[in-house]
């Protein structure tokens, strides 16, 4: 430095620095580091920077005047720098030579600011509206010029006049200059043209937010003040970042896990290469999964292939996919959290100097007044770094969440038949709900991983710099830890997993209760299946408590470990030597670091049952994306070669590749525009042959063509919860004319008139509202408004009355109905019908037995012939009884569906008199296949339900929307929910919950103060003579502490809030089976299943966690305060206002927050009832060609319920 300032002006001068009361640097200094030290920053910054912004184009910012007006600012600062360098050449002329200093620092200053210049113009044509680059490098520039602007003061001051007045103007130019820049830097400019901000009617904020707002999170204020004046609604939240949707996230993960299954089939292919002498056939109708090998091989081969299995399994990794994923954005937070870690070191070694200064006499008071200053911006600077940690890993979970959700549900849509026996609709919605939640969950702490093994080791470094190879002996109580840990672990899995089968055996079971509700009240089960829950939870809560033991167990091993660490590193410290005195400095620096040492190692526990949690999760969902699919080839949907609409050539089908075909030897082919039907006896595989021409089976041989759209109507009509109108129209646009037309065809205009709002009305979930003639009538609408080429009609006419499906077939099916010209396959029982057919097929047992017109069936004698004459001969038998039935119930027939049906039977070819007769009754009873007592029965039935059915109808509705929608609560979360649960839990033993916590607390308070006196010993010399009786008592109190704390678990976590969950439970089990069915008419089940599944979930695991936290920081903050104000009541000077204080921003802040997470929970809800109602008509969706706008809707729900947690996140910033 001497080269560049010359001998004149000294780099460093102690006594000028430290040893005065007027502290100054040298200009030397001042000239050379703090000059160019944002000068450093910035060239060192801007390569990677635009580099950025060569990647990263937002578009285009028009020049506004602020831009103009700092581009002039840059280039003044360019002229004032230069200004001083051409001074000095001017002065080097002049013969007055300056040190080289004087050359460098304006030349390099310079040069800076017209990078500087350079920089804002190229941000605003990359659309950047805020540099945060920048703001740090103006910011630098005016810190580091605080310091002469001093100097040059003091200087002025001291003499009479300013000797250098051209650089001492430049100078405050300059500095002037520089805070202008940083203040326009807080400024945003206009978004960029084109760019979503301005086209989204609510927008974050955050998008459009400077750099000092997001550094801040000052751009969520406008939010929390809007919650504190009022309860927060739906319509208040913004609009989700496009990063965060589900439009980029979803398939962002799906592209990962392809290749991940991608990776896994090519290992596997290789593999069975390996062993294989000759390649397998593989012609099933499904697409692998998770890469397991299809097709049929010796026992040898099996044997060889197993044995291969065995060692070299190839799965494709679900993490693995994850981590691609998401890791990258992950890695920000990490980066965070090392400067967090780094930073949280220095307060301990400001705090040693801090007594080392009050220890000192004659030294100057700034000395003070800096260090507490510097501890104070550090404890700034690391909450502002740890936040941003924070909202980096949470924005991780709600991604991975979002993405999860969006993998599970798009694979629901396509998985097999077989895929589907295996897992049930509840253990998809706990995949949904607790599974994903648990990565979300681990995402939170997932850097503790790394990061408490890296503060663990730095506090040791600093402790044995502090207190020497003492800290061995603490080292080693944390080694005698980790072992006992595992085990824990361990264990703590196992049950883990025991714990998910139990939850996904309780929502199946709840699943299936609430499906068949109507069945369940009408045979008053209700007591039998709620012990069948109930016995399923007790299960679930034993388990749970096995697991709250271990973490009682676990919290008080890794609570009580810095205080053993502290305890025996102390102990050892004072009585290996005599020479070693535990002054102030060394015992609460060592705590400072002891204390930083306490939260890596609480974490650690949870972060690895967090782990062992996600890893049961990770290992269901994975097995669930790993199902085999359904391939959407399978059926040939471009074949235009030929004449037939739908041809099926050699069709051999199973519903699962180890079960036997159902189906064998299948030729059909259906003329463009024919009608076809499909008869057989029950179970013979007509309802198989439809699912087989949707690809729903499995095929093992043969070809299917079908040619044009499809429209499906199966046997149980799937309706969904919407409007009626919404209902048939599916998608398709309205056409008042065509949508008329498609009612009267499907004899829904009567019932439009008797429904409260007309078409408008909303049905329940699964048509619940809808009588079961109805509902399949609707379905039939449905198929005849899609306007399809091809329409596969599953029975649609044994669930309507007789005179109905004469009016159906008339006018829709039969060849004079809507549908003629299309073509249309037929599976049906009505034998009355099969003479105004164009073919039909008769299937015996998984074979077409004939294929014919209706008179060429019945002259060759054959199946078709026998089938009508066990139909009328079984009717026959069956006459009497039902005839006396039918008078019982007093019900009489329309006289006009007698008539129109002898009408039908008098056109009919040559048939004996009595099958003629009987057909009449066929009419009337039902014919669907089953035995005919049943068959009687159930017609019986049926005509009971007739009568009352208009009167129900004509009930006055007083609100036309069935389901309502779900509303949160708004304002303060209501006493009496806090009391609810205290007196679930127990009042005595919460009172005595809270009193151990208070006592735990000042158990740990004490062993402080307890060591402060210690630490007294050393200024009276009287360490020797109390070494033992401090050492005692300091860990009787730690052992009472760690007691006090298993005591607290125990009750807390194994007994009392369990009990609280057992009851919250049983309340809840017993209010649904108790409620009346209308309560299941306008609620729907996934709104249900969410209060079974989430909601539980939090009540067995997060409530308890959260009152431990928040009992110990009550205690401990009121313990502390209880203290400083006996030592010094002085502070309750400051401590007052403060208290009002944080009272007023509890208050502001909690209002936002609490309503955000109530809209959470009720946007959650819809997520999981679309979920239900999709898997049911998974195979309706999948005919019509709907399966995109079905993941879109699913999309939006999830969105909209990231809407509200996304701002619940920042709000706990």
């Amino acid at each position: 430095m001497e080269r560049l300032c010359g001998p004149e002006l000294p780099f460093w001068v102690a006594n000028q620095t430290f040893h005065t009361d007027r502290p100054d640097l040298t200009e030397c200094f001042q000239l050379s580091v703090l000059a160019w030290l944002p000068c450093i920053y910035l060239w060192a910054v801007s390569p990677i920077y635009l580099f950025y912004l060569k990647r990263n184009n937002r578009g285009y910012i028009m020049m506004s005047i602020m831009n103009r007006i700092k581009t002039v600012f840059g280039l003044l600062l360019w002229i004032v720098c230069w200004t001083d360098l051409f001074y000095t050449f001017h002065e080097l002329r002049q013969g007055n030579s300056q040190p080289p200093i004087y050359f460098v620092t304006p030349l390099v200053l310079g040069m800076t600011m017209l990078l500087a210049t350079f920089l804002i113009q190229f941000e605003r044509l990359r659309g950047v509206q805020s540099s945060g680059v920048l703001f740090i490098f103006w910011f630098l520039s005016v810190l580091c010029a605080i310091v002469p602007f001093r100097s040059k003061i003091l200087q002025a001051s001291s003499q009479s006049e300013v000797t250098d007045k051209l650089r001492f103007t430049t100078f405050y130019l300059y500095f002037s200059l520089a805070v202008c820049e940083l203040i326009l830097c807080c400024f945003n400019e206009k978004p960029p043209l084109f760019s979503s901000a301005v086209t989204d009617l609510n927008p974050c904020p955050e998008a459009t937010a400077g750099f000092l707002s997001s550094m801040t999170f000052w751009w969520f204020t406008s939010m929390a003040i809007k919650g504190y004046k009022m309860p927060l609604e739906a319509k208040d939240l913004w609009s989700l970042n496009q990063r965060d949707s589900s439009k980029v996230m979803v398939p962002n993960l799906l592209r990962e896990w392809e290749k991940e299954q991608t990776k896994a089939k090519s290992e596997q292919h290789l593999s069975t290469q390996a062993v294989y002498s000759k390649p397998l056939p593989s012609t099933t109708n499904h697409i692998t999964g998770g890469g397991g090998g299809g097709g049929e091989s010796s026992p040898e081969e099996v044997e060889v292939l197993l044995s291969n299995q065995k060692t070299a399994p190839h799965k494709p990794s679900f993490l693995r996919a994850l981590i691609k994923a998401f890791g990258p954005y992950f890695l920000i937070g990490s980066a965070y959290k090392l400067l967090q870690d780094i930073v949280t070191f220095v307060n301990p070694q400001l705090l040693r100097m801090l007594i080392t200064f009050t220890k000192q006499k004659d030294v100057p008071d700034w000395w003070g007044y800096a260090l507490a200053f510097l501890m104070f911006f550090t404890a700034i600077l690391q909450t502002l770094i740890l936040h941003h940690h924070f909202q980096y890993c949470f924005v991780t979970g709600m991604n991975v969440r979002t993405a999860i959700i969006g993998a599970i549900y798009r694979k629901a849509l396509v998985i097999t038949n077989a895929a589907k026996r295996s897992t049930t609709v509840g253990e998809v919605v706990n995949l949904m709900s607790v599974d994903a939640q648990r990565f979300m969950d681990l995402t939170t702490f997932l850097n503790m991983l790394w990061s408490a093994p890296l503060q663990i080791m730095l506090a040791l470094y600093f402790l044995w710099q502090n207190l020497g190879p003492s800290v061995l002996a603490g080292v080693a109580v944390m080694i005698m830890l980790i072992p006992l840990n595992a085990v824990i672990a361990m264990k703590t899995r196992a049950y883990q997993v025991e714990q998910m089968q139990y939850k996904d055996s309780r929502i199946k079971l709840m699943n299936e209760i609430l499906n068949g509700i109507k069945v369940l009240k009408l045979y008053a089960w209700e007591n039998s299946f709620k012990e069948k829950v109930l016995d399923i939870r007790q299960k679930e809560l034993n388990t749970l408590r096995k697991t709250a033991y271990l973490g009682a167990l676990s919290t008080m091993a890794w609570t009580s470990a810095p205080f053993l660490v502290a305890l025996t590193t102390f102990a050892v410290y004072v009585t290996v030597d005599e020479n070693n005195i535990l002054d102030a400095e060394k015992a609460f620096v060592s705590l400072a670091l002891f204390n930083i040492l306490r939260f890596p190692l609480n974490m650690l526990p949870q972060v690895i049952s967090s782990i062992v949690q996600a890893s049961v999760s990770l290992k269901r969902i994975q097995d669930f994306l790993s199902h085999d699919e359904l391939d959407p080839n399978s059926v040939d949907r471009k074949n235009n070669t030929t004449e037939f609409s739908v041809t099926v050539v050699n069709g051999k089908f199973t519903w699962g590749k180890e079960d036997p075909p159902v189906l064998q030897n299948i030729n059909v082919m259906v003329p463009q525009g024919s009608l076809l039907a499909v008869v057989g006896h029950v179970g013979c595989g007509k309802s198989s042959l439809i699912s087989a021409l949707l690809g729903e089976m499995e095929k093992l041989e043969g070809e299917i063509s079908i040619r044009g759209s499809v429209a499906y109507v199966p046997q149980q009509a799937w309706i969904q919860n919407a409007t009626l109108r919404d209902n048939i129209l599916f998608g398709k646009a309205y056409n008042e004319q065509k949508y008329r037309c498609v009612l009267e065809a499907c004899a829904l205009t009567p019932d439009l008139e008797v429904l409260p709002g007309g078409d408008m009305t909303e049905i329940g979930e699964k048509g619940i509202n809808l009588s079961g003639g109805q509902r399949q009538r609707v379905s039939l609408a449905r198929a005849l408004y899609s306007d399809a080429d091809v329409y596969l009609l599953d029975d649609p006419l044994s669930a309507v009355d007789a005179h109905v499906s004469k009016h159906i077939f008339d006018n829709l099916i039969g060849p004079e109905g809507a549908l003629k010209g299309k073509t249309r396959i037929l599976v049906t029982h009505g034998i009355s019908f099969l003479p105004q057919v164009d073919n039909i097929v008769v299937i015996v047992e998984g074979r077409v037995s004939e294929m014919g017109s209706y008179q060429e069936l019945l002259q060759q004698n054959g199946a078709f012939a026998e089938f009508l004459r066990n139909y009328a001969l079984e009717d026959f038998v069956e006459e009497d009884q039902a005839i006396e039935e039918l008078i019982e119930a007093e019900e009489l027939f329309p006289e006009d569906a007698l008539s129109n049906h002898t009408d039908i039977g008098d056109n009919e070819p040559v048939i004996n008199e009595a099958k003629r007769n009987f057909i009449r009754q066929i009419s009337i009873i039902s014919a669907d296949g089953e035995n005919p007592r049943c068959r009687s029965v159930r017609r019986h039935g049926c005509s009971q339900k007739k009568s009352p059915e208009p009167q129900e109808k004509k009930k006055p509705h007083e609100m036309e929307k069935l389901i309502q929608s779900e509303t949160a609560e708004t304002g303060r979360v209501k006493t009496k929910v806090y009391l609810e649960y205290a007196k679930a839990v127990g009042p005595l033993l919460s009172v005595f919950i809270c009193f151990l916590y208070g006592c735990q607390s000042a158990a740990a308070i004490g062993a402080n103060i307890w060591l402060s006196q210690w630490t007294n010993d050393a200024s009276t010399n009287q360490t020797k003579e109390n070494v033992h009786m401090r050492v005692g008592v300091y860990a009787a109190l730690g052992i009472a502490q760690g007691v006090l704390l298993l005591v607290n678990c125990l009750l807390c976590r194994a007994y009392s809030m369990l009990r609280a969950a057992k009851l919250t439970h049983y309340n809840m089990l017993q209010g649904v089976l108790r409620a009346p069915q209308a309560f299941f008419e306008s609620t729907p089940t996934g709104r249900i299943l969410n209060r079974f599944s989430k909601d539980m979930d939090a009540i067995d695991s997060h409530i308890p966690e959260n009152i431990d936290i928040w009992m110990r920081t009550f205690w401990y903050t009121l313990n502390v305060l209880l203290i400083c104000s006996a030592l010094t009541p002085m502070f309750l000077i400051v401590i007052a206002p403060l208290m009002v204080f944080y009272w007023w921003v509890q208050r502001f802040y909690v209002a936002t927050s609490r309503q955000l997470k109530r809209l959470e929970s009720v946007s959650r809800s819809p997520i999981y009832s679309h979920f239900s109602e999709t898997i049911t008509g998974s195979s309706v969706i999948r005919a019509y060609g709907r399966h995109s706008a079905f993941v879109l809707m699913s999309d939006l729900k999830v969105d909209d319920n990231q809407k509200s947690y996304y701002p619940g996140i920042v709000s706990n910033r």
